[in-house]
């Protein structure tokens, strides 16, 4: 069956008889929508009406700021006769034509310009906003920034002073790196090994009064030593647990102990017996440390909150929920952030103590971050994991340097007020740096106990004593050994082997 085609005489009836209905539904739409107004036909706008109304708000709106102020003024030297202190706009104002309209007066600031030259600028603010500025037209936007660059390099510096840079560029000079130069300080010995613990030394503490200090290890019990002499003064029991944190109070009779056990003590050292226990953490406590003012504790671990103790009615003022690990070590200080801490979920967090909420999250570590050393005197602190040793500048938590060497998980960190920071690794590694440049002015590894094994020099624990001078380490190998500086050694020797590295930055 073939289909049937219509014939040109039925289009041009049907079209007839369609023109009546098409022009009742625009009546009937255009009556619908009466208040919009008809948008002009492209037939009907007149170009040269359209560039003149431009071009009157091009004088009005923009005539202003397309002349140089005077107050911007800057004697740039003359060229070709013409004193470069005289803006161009001026001497080019002055060679055109003054528009004016019947007997209007102008006073001395207005400033008018020929229409020509406004055709001109108007013409090529419609070809600019016809489309979008091409890569050749950027280049030669750039032409003379390259010309000073190329007049500097082959006439000179004096030459290329001369050409006036465009208006709203400069050449500013790149501050050049100047690393900061370490201080020297005389090598670490070992002066003293102390043995007496059954298991690995897992923490120690330093007496205010530089007397004696105590150690805490997975044989469960803490012994007081005196710290002159190295002698055994007092054996103290009652943890079912390693014991990972040891404080002493500065203005208390007071030792702080935590433990595996979950358990929380505090020791009076006029009777050696416990006063006082805290309740409510959920796992082992690894970290414990005592607020420098306020009669505060607090003590952190594998629950992955930093629980705050009111020190003498033993309740919990706060919870510092954030962290999504283990926390390995929390540091307390005056000001704020009064509380730190590190954890095993690579961050840092520095927390409000009086509202109880994080202040900053650090997360500038790569892997697990297990030490923390506040400085003595410098308002900033050191963090150091299995990547790498981070130095911080308080309130903020902003990051200072990266102390690059230690190839090691570091366990412990320890700065004096002499500007020397100890780090520890888990191998038995030790690197002592210069706190300000981040130089690290001595290697050299931990000295394992005859009869142990090699596998058995690892750090744990570390502290300087209160002057300074004295360096305690727990291991691995069940000692506590003691370092000093060596005395006799000078600069010339042992020479500082500085080397700058452009790759480091000191921020």
């Amino acid at each position: 069956m073939t289909e049937r085609h219509p014939q040109p005489e039925e289009i041009e009836t049907s079209s007839h008889l369609l023109e009546p209905l098409m022009q009742s539904v625009v009546n009937t739409t255009h009556g619908l929508f009466r208040g919009t107004p008809t948008p002009p036909r492209a037939a009907d706008i007149n170009p040269k009406g359209m560039s003149l109304k431009i071009a009157s708000k091009y004088r009005d709106e923009y005539l202003s700021s397309r002349n140089l102020p005077q107050v911007v003024e800057q004697p740039i030297g003359t060229k070709n006769g013409v004193s470069s202190t005289t803006p161009l706009s001026l001497t080019r104002v002055s060679t055109q034509k003054l528009i004016t309209a019947g007997d209007q007066s102008k006073d001395s600031r207005s400033i008018a310009i020929d229409v020509a030259n406004v055709d001109e600028e108007v013409q090529k603010v419609l070809e600019g906003l016809s489309g979008k500025q091409t890569k050749v037209k950027a280049k030669k936007a750039k032409k003379p920034t390259r010309e000073l660059v190329l007049a500097a390099a082959e006439k000179g510096a004096q030459e290329a002073s001369n050409l006036s840079p465009p208006l709203g560029q400069q050449i500013v000079r790149k501050r050049v790196y100047e690393p900061v130069k370490p201080e020297w300080h005389a090598p670490w010995k070992l002066m003293r090994v102390i043995s007496g613990h059954i298991g690995w030394v897992r923490s120690l503490a330093v007496e205010p009064g530089n007397k004696w200090f105590a150690s805490g290890s997975v044989d469960r019990t803490i012994k007081i030593w005196d710290l002159a002499s190295g002698t055994l003064k007092l054996t103290l029991t009652g943890h079912i647990s390693p014991v990972r944190g040891l404080a002493v109070s500065s203005r208390h009779p007071y030792l702080f102990s935590c433990g595996e056990d979950k358990q929380v003590k505090c020791w009076d050292l006029e009777t050696n017996k416990v006063v006082r226990q805290y309740h409510g953490h959920l796992s082992g406590v690894y970290s414990l440390a005592l607020h420098p003012v306020l009669d505060v504790l607090v003590t952190a671990g594998r629950d992955s909150v930093a629980r705050v103790w009111d020190m003498r009615t033993k309740k919990q003022v706060h919870v510092l929920a954030g962290h999504k690990s283990t926390i390995s070590s929390v540091q307390c200080q005056e000001a704020d952030p009064q509380v730190i801490s590190a954890s095993m979920d690579w961050t840092v967090r520095l927390w409000d103590l009086a509202a109880g909420k994080s202040m900053n999250t650090l997360t500038h570590h790569k892997k697990s971050v297990r030490a923390l050393a506040l400085h003595p005197t410098e308002f900033g602190f050191a963090s150091g994991g299995a990547d790498c040793i981070k130095q911080w500048r308080c309130p903020r938590g902003d990051f200072v340097q990266n102390f690059e060497g230690h190839n090691s998980i570091i366990n412990t960190l320890s700065a004096n007020s002499d500007g020397v920071l100890f780090s520890g690794g888990d191998n038995g590694s030790m690197r002592f740096w210069d706190w300000k440049s981040g130089h690290c002015f001595q290697e050299a590894d931990t000295i394992v106990q005859p009869g142990s094994l090699d596998s058995e020099a690892g750090i744990f624990c570390s502290t300087f004593d209160r002057t300074g001078f004295r360096l305690l380490t727990g291991e691995a190998d069940k000692t506590i050994k003691i370092w000093k500086e060596d005395e006799e050694a000078t600069e010339e020797s042992y020479p500082l082997d500085f080397r700058p590295s452009l790759s480091r930055r000191h921020h």
